[in-house]
């Protein structure tokens, strides 16, 4: 039987709330000042108008092959739940919107129409793409999607999490839109984690408290918008109720909400083998050699039970899917074909530090099979990616390179490859260092007239004190030459000399070189006589 929210408090009763919750939390450093009574509304004709939060109607126009078309550009494999989730998902919304239609033209009717929500269960490894799988769908028909970890709630909140948060967050995602968030899906994941186990004593917290809750979510039941423990939510409502005399209390039904429950179920595997041993399953292979996908297949809502799932909360997720476990070859086809493929991501990391990378289809085979050795599915990519490109990343980054090939070298030897690439790296950006320095030296020539030609030994010192300085040779040169044009004008002005050999002191010390030569330009017979001296 569904309950009425408690109705709203008065002002008093809230100031003392209030005061109560901040005296125990922050002593009698704090405190709160009464709401006034609001101002009763001049006239009727005056009142102001409710807040509207929804918007445009959600429209539903997709078929089943539309969503697995959808989902083939995203998730490799799992034709088989592509193609039950495509059909769960159209029955779901299809029924929502005839459902509302008729609303609006029998309303007696519609609420006598009884019909079975199709709330499903995923079952599968991890890493084969579930979450994908109904992210994606929610994507393509533009309904907010909430993702959520079964084992953060516990039954009343005082634990963990409330599991109405969810629908709220619902709320949150569709920008306060109650009317598209009431058609919204939520994804909760790891739902294996709170079976109950048989031998339990006590109170059970995050198990069969969670699933009690849970169902009364997946069948139908008003949600408020606003959480009664959620201070901040009330304080709101307070302030609402100071400016208008009444707080919007909104509640969202739950009735078109798509719940999608997943887990590995690891133990169901071994219930359903057990029953392969026990010749109650026939399979052509060897129960050794079943695939889990073929063991899942058989999984049964008895067995569910057995797991530590109550028959009213696994009765309501009809829909079943199972998703396979990955080989290698899917997980190349991941990498490959797929447009969230981990390769757009790497792509993306290297050119921030300006390298372009590539990669060769066998290097991606040998990658594949050692994510599939890792047994965390498409997971298993990150891993091996990161473990064989951290160095890559660190050391290559800056370092003159500009192009990465991914090869089969590289896959097996990294090490090797990188130190060539680092040492072909720093010779590249050697030259690219010398270039430059020439080019401020031509600069300098075409805008005061001067010719500065730098001796090896200068680019060689220019060049190693840009990569230690971390600073482009363009910066260098107008740091170490700022005063150059001032005092070389000078000279020019004495001696009419408009060329000047710059060594590795001019480098090191460009002051004293300036002056020597600035001295020189005045004194040149003094100068020339020291030079002799000395």
């Amino acid at each position: 039987m569904e309950q009425n929210p408690p109705p709203f408090p008065s002002p008093e009763e809230l100031k003392t709330k209030i005061t109560e919750f901040m005296k125990e939390n922050f002593g009698d450093r704090v405190s709160v000042a009464t709401f006034p009574a609001p101002e009763p509304a001049a006239s009727a004709g005056e009142e102001e108008k409710p807040e509207k939060i929804d918007n445009q109607e959600f429209e539903f126009n997709f078929l089943p092959r539309d969503i697995k078309a959808h989902l083939d550009r995203f998730v490799i494999k799992q034709e088989e739940a592509k193609k039950v989730l495509a059909i769960a998902v159209c029955d779901h919304y299809n029924h929502a919107k005839y459902l509302r239609q008729l609303e609006k033209e029998d309303a007696k009717r519609a609420e006598q129409l009884e019909y079975t929500k199709q709330n499903v269960i995923l079952v599968g490894p991890t890493g084969v793409g579930k979450t994908y799988l109904i992210k994606h769908i929610a994507d393509l028909i533009k309904v907010p999607f909430v993702k959520a970890d079964a084992t953060k709630f516990s039954e009343t909140g005082y634990v963990g999490g409330d599991v109405e948060d969810l629908v709220r967050e619902l709320v949150h995602k569709a920008d306060g839109d109650v009317n598209l968030a009431q058609f919204g899906i939520i994804y909760i994941d790891e739902i294996d984690k709170i079976a109950a186990a048989g031998n339990l004593i006590g109170r059970d917290v995050s198990g069969r408290g969670v699933q009690t809750t849970l169902l009364k979510l997946m069948e139908e039941t008003e949600v408020p918008v606003r959480s009664m423990n959620d201070i901040q939510a009330q304080l709101q409502a307070a302030f609402e109720f100071q400016r208008k005399g009444k707080a919007r209390r909104d509640t969202i039904n739950t009735r078109h909400i798509l719940f999608v429950v997943s887990g590995a179920f690891e133990k169901l595997k071994e219930q359903v083998a057990r029953r392969v041993r026990q010749g109650q399953i026939g399979f052509s292979a060897e129960p050794i050699q079943v695939m889990d996908n073929e063991l899942f297949q058989h999984v049964t809502t008895q067995d569910f039970v057995e797991y530590g799932f109550e028959p009213e909360f696994i009765g309501r997720l009809p829909v079943r899917v199972v998703c396979e476990e990955l080989d290698a070859g899917d997980l190349f086809k991941i990498m490959k074909y797929s447009e969230g493929s981990l390769l757009r991501q790497y792509e993306l990391a290297f050119r921030a530090y300006g390298i372009e990378i590539s990669f060769e289809d066998e290097a991606l085979r040998l990658l594949a099979e050692s994510a599939a050795k890792e047994k965390t599915g498409a997971r298993g990519l990150l891993t091996v990616f990161e473990r064989l490109f951290r160095d890559y990343k660190y050391y290559l980054a800056g370092s003159g390179v500009s192009q990465l090939r991914v090869t089969v070298d590289l896959v097996r030897e990294p090490q090797r490859v990188l130190e060539r690439l680092m040492a072909e790296g720093h010779k590249e950006e050697t030259k690219a260092l010398e270039a430059d320095a020439r080019q401020f030296a031509e600069s300098f020539r075409r805008e005061h007239g001067i010719e500065l030609i730098f001796e090896e030994s200068a680019i060689q010192r220019l060049t190693e004190r840009a990569q230690a300085e971390r600073m482009t040779i363009a910066e260098l040169c107008a740091h170490l030459f700022k005063d150059f044009q001032f005092g070389l004008g000078l000279i020019q002005k004495n001696t009419g000399r408009t060329k000047f050999v710059l060594d590795r002191a001019a480098v090191d010390a460009p002051d004293k070189f300036l002056s020597e030569l600035v001295v020189q330009s005045y004194y040149p017979i003094a100068s020339a006589a020291s030079a002799t001296r000395s």
